[in-house]
């Protein structure tokens, strides 16, 4: 038994018979709210949608148009000597971050070690509620 050949990604029948009831689909709701507008009843509303289902049918087979080429191209072989180098955002471009500044200053010392005895502090009880408390503790 041989294995027929695979198919391209691009005629694939049922693809196309979607594409196809969506298009006729479109023009079919155009077509009937062009009925609509003509109708006693109808509004300039129905003018609208009657004029803008065209369009979906039409984007419908151009995004089918799109995506057979994005196949093709994806399915090509790259041209010889072109090879795809790394892309890297060169220097200078971005501003530098700026870096914090050191602080000499006593106050700011002493109010960030008491921040840091506040969190560890606050650590412990959360390990303590969790029942996961041990008599060692780490340094780091």
């Amino acid at each position: 038994m041989s294995v027929p050949p695979p198919r391209p990604a691009h005629n694939r029948p049922a693809l196309i018979a979607l594409v196809c009831v969506v298009a006729l689909g479109c023009l079919a709701l155009a077509w009937w709210q062009w009925e609509r507008f003509e109708s006693s009843s109808g509004t300039g509303q129905n003018l609208g949608y009657a004029l803008q289902w065209p369009l979906f049918a039409g984007f419908a087979v151009f995004a089918y148009v799109r995506f057979v080429r994005l196949e093709r191209e994806a399915e090509a072989p790259a041209p010889p000597g072109k090879a795809e180098a790394p892309r890297e955002i060169p220097a200078g471009i971005l501003p530098e971050r700026p870096a914090a500044a050191k602080s000499d200053d006593p106050e700011t010392a002493a109010y960030n070690q008491y921040l840091a005895q506040l969190h560890a502090s606050d650590i412990d009880a959360q390990v303590r509620t969790a029942g996961l408390h041990s008599p060692e503790r780490n340094a780091g």
